[in-house]
């Protein structure tokens, strides 16, 4: 990831806690709920597409590398598998 991308990210990250941080005095533990609010960030930022969504795991591939890996896998795996059931007609 490039420096200006992992400022861009640090910054996402500072102002969605800041704001989840707000929620949660507002609403109360209880009724501040994460994913939700991941939802309305990821809206608000525009990052609920293809792209946002590399970019965070981007960002986050240190932590998380065996899972991307994973992720890209099973991806892989499930298109080869239609693209072959497209190709392959039994007689």
């Amino acid at each position: 990831m490039d420096l200006h991308e992992r400022q861009q990210f640090d910054f996402l990250l500072q102002i969605a806690v800041e704001r989840f941080v707000e929620r949660v005095q507002q609403l109360g533990e209880q009724r501040a709920q994460v994913r939700p609010f991941t939802d309305a960030i990821f809206a608000d930022f525009l990052l609920d597409n293809a792209d946002g969504a590399c970019f965070v795991l981007r960002a986050l591939s240190r932590e998380t590398e065996a899972t991307l890996i994973g992720m890209a896998k099973g991806a892989f795996s499930d298109l080869l598998q239609k693209k072959v059931e497209a190709r392959w007609q039994p007689q």
